[in-house]
């Protein structure tokens, strides 16, 4: 299970490259199923046959069959459909929610599977904690003769396995995006839904039986969801998360290994840690909803809110000046941003206090004049006091586009003051 005290890069590169391979093609394989897995919200299920394979295995090889061949593939993909048949048979009878019957479900044959192999006599070709955990390092040694050339055997049946999933997702890919975004309508334009949902599963059958050596019946998981969850907020469009997804599960298998063997521990292990690595890096720098992109988003509209403030607060101190007396102070942020304006040419030095320029002058009314469109709404539309009527438009001020201010601008009947008896400004013709 572990790698011995080899230096890295040491030893025979031929027995680590094929490792590596073959760990990158069933994650590829894993990655393109969990895709599908994740978008429509399935990832359970994914786990749920992921574990619930191990039983079917189990007496497969019991049977005769060899891991990776068709009497495995045919065991695990009957544990599977009976896996999905009986959570939706607690649902239907027991009315158990479907994430708890698929929790009883698959503990039970995943525990079922334990026993067995468990049981199993002495001299039998299953290995308990290969079919728990997968053994990358015996991979290589178990060969078989391809063209000539000694390739080992898990290599060939997970590259066997790709190319059939690989197929599989080209001829019925449309039916899928369309059953995984709107089954209903799928269902009403007369997909089989029901169909291309059991092929997803036999497809789920197959990456996972193509991963026992990689990773065993409890990390399957981590192959399945994570790279696609990462994937998901890095992309939009499912091919191009699918894609995504294939490149992450292929990085991290190959960095996990060689994490691995440089740290002398177990491969699925590491391989499962590199990609929660990978998400968490997902997770900050995806580009529209990492956790930069919220925190610069968030930055962004402070500064737009500070500069729309500051332009409304000098228009209000020439209204002021009028006889309207405003009583606002500038924040910190905002005397910061009243010299970004002086620098853009919004405002205008005049003596020791702002003036606005024309432009500024148009952007200070259309905020003033959102804000007290929307005093306007709330004292028609709402049961508030006068003095409760200026906080929320204070934050409202700053989201209303020309069509809802047009909009607001009807439904107050065409108000041209505010209810403090205050001037609406009229909308620039800039703005409309």
């Amino acid at each position: 299970m572990l790698f011995g005290n080899a230096t890295f890069f040491g030893g025979d590169p031929a027995i680590h490259g094929w490792a590596m391979a073959t760990a990158a093609v069933v994650a590829a394989s894993c990655a393109l199923v969990g895709t599908l897995l994740v978008v429509r919200r399935m990832s359970l299920l994914g786990d749920a046959i992921g574990h619930a394979v191990l039983p079917g295995i189990a007496i497969a090889v019991l049977s005769g069959g060899r891991p990776g061949g068709l009497l495995v593939f045919v065991g695990a993909v009957a544990a599977a459909l009976l896996t999905v048949w009986l959570i939706q048979g607690l649902q239907a009878a027991g009315g158990l929610a479907e994430d708890a019957g698929a929790g009883v479900v698959f503990t039970t044959l995943f525990a079922i599977g334990v026993v067995i192999v468990s049981a199993a006599p002495a001299g039998t070709h299953i290995d308990p904690a290969c079919i728990l955990a997968g053994d990358l390092t015996f991979i290589p040694f178990d060969t078989v003769a391809v063209v000539g050339f000694a390739v080992p055997r898990a290599f060939v049946a997970g590259t066997l396995a790709f190319i059939v999933l690989v197929a599989a997702a080209v001829v019925t890919w449309k039916l899928q995006v369309f059953t995984a975004f709107d089954s209903a309508a799928a269902r009403a334009a007369g997909v089989p839904v029901a169909t291309v949902t059991a092929g997803l599963l036999a497809a789920t059958a197959v990456a996972t039986v193509a991963s026992f050596d990689v990773v065993g019946a409890v990390l399957v998981v981590a192959l399945l969801v994570v790279p696609a969850a990462a994937a998901e907020l890095l992309a939009h469009r499912l091919h191009v998360m699918a894609l995504v997804a294939i490149i992450l599960g292929v990085v991290g298998a190959c960095v996990g290994y060689l994490a691995a063997w440089h740290f002398n521990t177990n491969a699925a292990g590491m391989i499962a840690v590199v990609l929660g690595l990978e998400y968490i890096a997902a997770a900050i720098l995806a580009p529209d909803d990492g956790v930069f992109a919220r925190a610069i988003g968030r930055v962004r509209l402070a500064w737009r809110v500070a500069c729309e403030d500051r332009l409304a607060g000098v228009w209000r101190e020439e209204e002021a000046a009028r006889g309207r007396p405003t009583g606002a102070t500038p924040t910190l942020l905002e005397r910061c941003a009243a010299e970004w304006l002086r620098i853009d040419g919004s405002f205008v030095r005049d003596g020791v206090t702002w003036r606005l320029s024309p432009r500024g002058r148009r952007e200070a009314e259309t905020v003033v004049r959102s804000h007290r469109l929307w005093e306007a709404w709330l004292g028609r539309h709402a049961d508030l006091p006068l003095d409760h009527l200026h906080p929320p438009a204070e934050w409202v001020e700053h989201h209303l586009g020309a069509a809802m201010r047009r909009r607001i601008e009807v439904e107050t009947g065409w108000r041209q003051s505010d209810p403090h008896g205050r001037e609406i400004p009229p909308e620039s013709s800039s703005q409309s």
